[in-house]
C-alpha cells in the first residue's frame, strides 16, 4: 500500500515538474522525451557496466584462491547491491519516458487540427506516425532489457545468499557451475542493452527529424 502511495505521488510530481518546464523554461514535451531517453540510455549504460563488472567478479572469487570466504563474499555483495541500485534507477527512467512519451503523442494529435495547411497537416499525421511506430520498438526494447534483469538479478541474489550461509571453500564449489550460467545470462542481458540503446537513438532521430516541421498556429 505504501509502495502505490509513493508511485502516485511520484507520478503527480513528475507531471508537475514536466509541466513547469513547459511553462517557465519553455521546452516543448518533445524536448523533455529526447531528454529523458537520453536519461533512460545513460541509466541503462551504466547499468551494463555494473553488470560487466560484476561478471568479471564472478570469475576472480571462481578463480583466485588467495582472499578470505569473507572477503570475496563481501566483494561479491557490493556488486550486487550496485547492480540492483543501477536496475532500479533503469525502471524508473523507463516510466518516466513512457509518461512524458503519451503526454507528448497525445498533444501532437489534437494539434492537428489546428492545421490549416493540408499538405503540412499531413506530413506531421506521417511523423506522428512514424514516430509512434518507434517508440513502440524501443519501448518494447526497453521493458525487454527491464524484464531480463529481474531473474540475473534473482539468480545473483541467490548466489550471493548461499555463499553468505556457507563461507566456507566447498561453497564455491558448489557454485561454480552457477557462477558459470549466471555468466551466460549476464552476457545476454549485456546484448540486449546495446540493441535498447541502438533503438533509442533512432527514436531520438525521429523526434528531431518532425521537429523540422513548422508548428500549427493555435487559433
Amino acid at each position: 500500500m505504501i509502495n502505490f502511495i509513493k508511485a502516485i505521488l511520484n507520478k503527480r510530481l513528475r507531471k508537475a515538474y514536466y509541466q513547469s518546464r513547459e511553462s517557465l523554461l519553455g521546452h516543448q514535451k518533445r524536448d523533455i522525451v529526447v531528454m529523458q531517453v537520453g536519461q533512460a540510455c545513460e541509466s541503462l549504460k551504466d547499468s551494463r557496466d555494473q553488470f560487466v563488472d560484476a561478471l568479471d567478479k564472478f570469475k576472480s572469487i571462481v578463480n583466485v584462491q588467495d582472499s578470505s570466504m569473507e572477503q570475496r563474499y563481501q566483494q561479491l555483495k557490493r556488486r550486487y547491491d550496485l547492480c540492483k541500485g543501477k536496475a532500479d534507477q533503469v525502471s524508473q527512467r523507463i516510466q518516466a519516458v513512457e509518461e512524458i512519451s503519451e503526454a507528448l503523442f497525445n498533444e501532437w494529435e489534437a494539434e492537428l487540427a489546428l492545421y490549416s495547411n493540408r499538405a503540412l497537416k499531413a506530413r506531421s499525421q506521417q511523423q506522428l506516425k512514424k514516430s509512434r511506430q518507434q517508440y513502440a520498438r524501443l519501448l518494447k526494447a526497453l521493458q525487454t532489457a527491464e524484464n531480463r534483469m529481474h531473474p540475473v538479478l534473482a539468480a545473483f541474489q541467490d548466489q550471493v545468499l548461499f555463499l553468505k550461509h556457507n563461507l566456507n571453500a566447498h561453497a564455491i564449489a558448489a557454485l561454480r557451475h552457477e557462477f558459470m550460467e549466471i555468466g551466460v545470462d549476464i552476457s545476454r542481458l549485456i546484448e540486449v542493452m546495446e540493441k535498447t540503446i541502438s533503438e533509442a537513438s533512432q527514436f531520438v532521430a525521429v523526434l528531431v527529424e518532425q521537429k523540422q516541421l513548422p508548428a500549427p498556429v493555435r487559433r
